[in-house]
């Protein structure tokens, strides 16, 4: 994971907010700094992210307020993003972090999170404000993202003995640290193909590795890791009243890269839950295929 530097691209011309989001970047990043330094205690890590929050919070109030006074036709979406933030992903990331007595990988995991976030959320959202970019209009999935939360859990819980808390409903791609990648494919009929795309942190994929009968008397193969996944691809795929299981073999897994590569054909939905164990990705994507 590399630090997100602060330039004018992320400017918006608007002194108030520039210079906050500028803080908060030299923020994020002295967190990644701690995170590298073994000397670094818990006491410093929870003050770091006490007054990252506490500024977030501050700057979120300021930027609204501008919004309101320029009567920004935007402003009940883009506040809808900021409480999400602060009422889901943030409470979510914290929790986590908590969980893991404040790791070096789960801060860094938390930095690269907020990284993205951010940066993203200035080059869409904060420049829309001010004209620079066009805001797209997004479709509310809030009930079929309610309805995929819960099988994702349940999923979890069966396979990894892990219950799951959404992080973010807009997963962008970032980098959950070390991984399993899978994906499925669908024939839903009448020409409509479907894919499924798991990511699952290699602490919390273990946990499903665990479950498997004699595992703990020999190392782990790549039929194992099939297992697991084509334990979570069938929970999942009742989603989509998938009747029957497609094949499923080697090629299904993937690597980092391959994983992001399909991930970057678009994904209507794609979110990122965290559990105690680690982080877990779900997104699918759906298309009509050609005759």
């Amino acid at each position: 994971m590399e630090k997100v530097v602060w330039d004018d691209r992320f400017k918006i011309g608007v002194e108030i907010v520039d210079k906050a989001h500028e803080k908060l970047f030299r923020i994020v990043n002295r967190l990644y700094d701690l995170s590298r330094d073994a000397s670094t205690n818990q006491t410093a890590y929870t003050e770091g992210i006490k007054y990252l929050e506490a500024y977030s919070m501050t700057h979120f109030s300021e930027e609204e307020a501008y919004m309101r006074s320029i009567r920004y036709s935007g402003y009940a979406e883009h506040k809808r993003l900021h409480d999400n933030f602060r009422n889901k992903t943030l409470i979510s990331l914290k929790r986590d972090l908590e969980r893991s007595g404040y790791s070096p990988t789960a801060i860094q995991r938390f930095v690269g999170i907020m990284n993205r976030w951010l940066s993203e959320h200035i080059m869409l959202e904060d420049q829309a404000i001010v004209g620079k970019a066009v805001r797209q209009k997004k479709k509310d999935r809030s009930s079929q993202i309610e309805i995929i939360s819960r099988t994702v859990n349940r999923a979890a819980q069966d396979v990894l003995q892990a219950e799951t808390k959404l992080v973010s409903d807009d997963y962008k791609g970032q980098n959950i640290g070390n991984g399993y990648y899978c994906c499925q494919y669908y024939d839903m009929g009448g020409g409509v193909m479907l894919q499924l795309l798991l990511g699952v942190e290699d602490i919390l994929f273990l946990r499903g590795i665990e479950r498997i009968p004699g595992i703990r008397k020999r190392e782990m193969a790549e039929n194992d890791i099939l297992h697991v996944f084509k334990q979570l691809f069938q929970k999942m795929g009742r989603l989509f009243k998938v009747e029957t299981e497609p094949e499923f073999g080697m090629e299904n897994l993937l690597d980092r890269d391959q994983f992001r590569k399909e991930f970057m054909k678009g994904c209507p939905c794609s979110l990122l839950f965290g559990t105690r164990s680690g982080a877990l990705v779900f997104c699918y994507r759906s298309w009509r295929a050609k005759k």
